[in-house]
């Protein structure tokens, strides 16, 4: 069952952890503005020994090797008082504990005690904060006559509180103002990055920042958390096949043409509805609250830092699925965590706009990139929501007006902004208008980039934008507001009706849910007669070995 159930982990981590190497174009480079990096999640986890005991990107080798013996003793450690207590007497207190239990036991290494703090003196690599000690001893302009991007690149343990992580931040920027002899900094921040960027905003003010880049955000909100953990989980079967060919194609796993057929057939069968609505309706709406608690204190959301990912309207909705009611036993003893959990969202979640503009008007460039393109994770109620598989575009865009996986957006409405002078914000692919966003003319786009990958165009534009000595606009850059990514070809286009279909996939509600009979039949014999294929070639690739 560990081994099962780290698949959500590796699904809600791996994204985060990598940072690639970057070969961006100095040709206008920065001479008077430092840039400092703010990544996200993913940064392995040490213990105080320095032994590593997590890391998000090797998530996906828990897979290989997997006893049968122990996964089915340990998925009957968790069903048993599930089937005889829960089932017959209406009682789930045992299978909660022996849920958080048998979970917990994968993550007891690095998760976060109950005042969100960490344990056994875990961290990440102390090399990290040694090379940020060297970075601020160190004029990187000095020996190349610029500022590079990264040159200065902020580590820190991603568990914790972002208003913790603030004040650490905030030496960070004035030792390298001090080593430097600026009186700015440019800040670029990815995924959960921008919490801590946000959070420095909220204790400091912006009065050192020249520039604030955000790229690929959760900040305003992560769908696929948010509504998972706030009773709006929901399991689809297109969207799940939709997103494990995302995840195939893209190389994040490697699933057989049989396991996928195999979905399909459950899918096209109907058989995967059946299961999903049978348990929905005996047994998911009994255990909803307990069982989200238990999975969710088992794994991540002992961390801070995951609780940025759920908007403003869900926050204290999850914390009663999470938490139980006021003056209840759990309340009581994750206090401390939910003490910080609420500074964060009265002082930063619930300013974010007015943050922003705030430091707009205060001077500071502006940029911000919304990637999208592949499908939600299929386990919340916004997944047909357009996304970078973690965040809807209207949050990480704040605010830009969307189509959907299904549908773009309407003639009429294109047509009105279009007579409204707004026709340049439109997307090509009609899925996106930029000009409802906090800030129409600082918002790129990128098609074909997912969440965790950062591509040299996205890294070009936000190093531009933010260093420039005035603020920037989309109509500035040798770059469109919308830009398409091709992975095939690794190329980096600025986006067109003819170039703009680059999902894996083509999704239509027609398909995935169709009223005629005759086409369900139609469908269910067209998915069987792949599976069989696929079997077929399955069981020779076996008897070949």
């Amino acid at each position: 069952m560990k081994k099962c159930i780290s698949l959500l982990m590796c699904v809600v981590l791996l994204f985060c952890a990598v940072i690639p190497a970057f070969a961006l174009d100095y040709s206008n480079p920065s001479k008077d503005v430092p840039v400092i990096l703010i990544g996200g999640d993913g940064e392995p986890i040490c213990d105080a020994d320095g032994n590593e005991v997590f890391s998000a990107t090797e998530l996906t080798k828990v897979f290989k090797g997997v006893d049968g013996g122990s996964v089915y003793e340990s998925v009957a450690n968790v069903l048993q008082p599930f089937l005889l207590e829960g089932v017959l007497f209406n009682r789930w207190d045992r299978y909660y504990a022996n849920l958080e239990s048998e979970i917990g036991a994968l993550t007891e290494d690095f998760r976060l005690d109950e005042n969100g703090n960490a344990v056994n003196g875990s961290s990440i690599a102390q090399r990290r904060f040694d090379g940020m000690a060297r970075d601020i001893t160190v004029n990187k302009a000095a020996s190349k006559g610029y500022y590079a991007y990264g040159d200065y690149h902020f580590w820190y343990d991603w568990r914790l509180d972002p208003m913790e992580i603030a004040d650490q931040l905030a030496a960070y920027i004035d030792g390298v103002l001090a080593i430097t002899g600026k009186s700015k900094v440019a800040i670029i921040s990815r995924c959960v990055g921008t919490n801590v960027a946000m959070a420095y905003v909220a204790k400091y003010g912006a009065s050192k920042i020249h520039g604030f880049g955000i790229d690929g955000t959760i900040t305003n909100g992560g769908e696929f958390i948010s509504d998972a953990i706030s009773g709006k989980f929901r399991l689809d079967g297109p969207a799940l096949e939709r997103f494990l060919t995302d995840c195939n194609l893209l190389g994040v796993f490697n699933i057989s043409e049989f396991a996928m057929a195999s979905v399909d057939l459950l899918v096209k069968s109907g058989v995967f509805d059946g299961i999903r609505n049978i348990t929905k309706a005996t047994v998911y709406d009994k255990i909803k609250e307990g069982a989200t608690s238990a999975i969710a204190m088992a794994t991540v959301f002992t961390m801070p830092c995951y609780w940025a990912f759920v908007t403003a309207e869900d926050f204290e909705t999850a914390k009663q699925y999470v938490f139980g009611p006021a003056g209840g036993e759990k309340r009581q003893r994750y206090a401390g965590l939910i003490e910080k959990l609420d500074a964060y969202h009265t002082a930063v979640r619930l300013h974010l706009a007015e943050f922003l503009t705030g430091m707009h008007d205060q001077g500071v460039n502006i940029s911000i990139i919304s990637k999208y393109g592949f499908q939600m994770v299929p386990i919340c109620e916004s997944r047909a929501e357009i996304s970078d598989q973690y965040a809807s575009v209207t949050r990480s865009s704040f605010g830009a007006t969307t189509g959907t996986v299904y549908e773009t957006l309407p003639d009429a409405y294109i047509a009105a902004q279009a007579a409204e002078g707004k026709a340049k914000y439109i997307s090509p692919d009609r899925l996106v208008d930029a000009s409802t966003c906090l800030f129409p003319d600082y918002t790129w786009f990128t098609k074909g980039i997912r969440h965790g990958d950062w591509q040299d165009v996205e890294n070009q534009i936000m190093y531009t934008v933010i260093t420039a000595d005035r603020q920037l606009t989309t109509a500035d850059l040798p770059y469109t507001q919308f830009i398409v990514y091709n992975s095939e070809t690794d190329e980096v286009s600025p986006m067109t009706a003819e170039n703009c279909n680059t999902e894996f996939w083509q999704a239509s509600q027609e398909t995935d849910a169709p009223k005629s009979v005759i086409v369900r039949m139609i469908a269910f014999f067209r998915s069987l007669h792949r599976w069989l294929r696929a079997a077929a070639d399955w069981f020779r690739a076996k008897l070949a070995k």
